[in-house]
C-alpha cells in the first residue's frame, strides 16, 4: 500500500466524495430506468462503501449500492441495479427471482461473473491508475 502525504490524502478524500456523489446520481438514474421492467417500488437509495457487498434491498424498500460500482463497466453496474430491483418483487434468490433478472437482462450471468472475478479491483486508486492519473503529487 502506498504512503500518501497529507495533501495527497486530502486530494483522494475529495475525489472519493465526488465519486460517491456521482454514484448517487447514477444509481438513481439507472434504478428509474429499470424499475418499469422489474416492477415494485422503493423508498430510497443509499450509497455505501463496502468491501464485499455490492448491493442490498431491505424489506422496507431501501436500495443500497456500493459506490465502487461506478468504477465497473456500466453493464456490471446495471446488473447490480437490476438484481436489487428484482428483490422488490422477490425477496429471495428463488427460481422466480432469477427468471425476472434474466427477463430484464438476458446476459446477466456475464456481468455477475465479471463482478466475481474483478470486483476486488474496483477502487478509486485503481481507477485513477487505469486513467493515467497520478496518485502522488509531484
Amino acid at each position: 500500500m502506498d504512503t500518501y502525504t497529507q495533501p495527497e490524502l486530502k486530494r483522494l478524500q475529495t475525489l472519493n466524495r465526488r465519486y460517491k456523489n456521482a454514484a448517487r446520481q447514477i444509481f438513481t438514474e439507472r434504478a428509474a430506468h429499470y424499475l418499469p421492467l422489474t416492477g415494485g417500488s422503493y423508498t430510497s437509495i443509499t450509497i455505501r462503501d463496502q468491501r464485499t457487498r455490492w448491493g442490498s434491498c431491505s424489506s422496507r424498500g431501501t436500495l443500497s449500492f456500493n459506490y465502487r460500482l461506478v468504477f465497473a463497466p456500466p453493464k456490471v453496474l446495471d446488473y447490480v441495479v437490476v438484481h436489487e430491483l428484482c428483490h422488490l418483487t422477490h425477496m429471495n434468490h428463488s427460481k422466480d427471482f432469477w427468471g425476472l433478472v434474466e427477463r430484464v437482462m438476458p446476459d446477466y450471468q456475464t456481468y455477475k461473473t465479471w463482478l466475481r472475478e474483478h470486483g476486488g479491483e474496483l477502487s478509486l486508486e485503481n481507477y485513477l491508475k487505469r486513467q493515467g492519473i497520478p496518485l502522488k503529487l509531484e
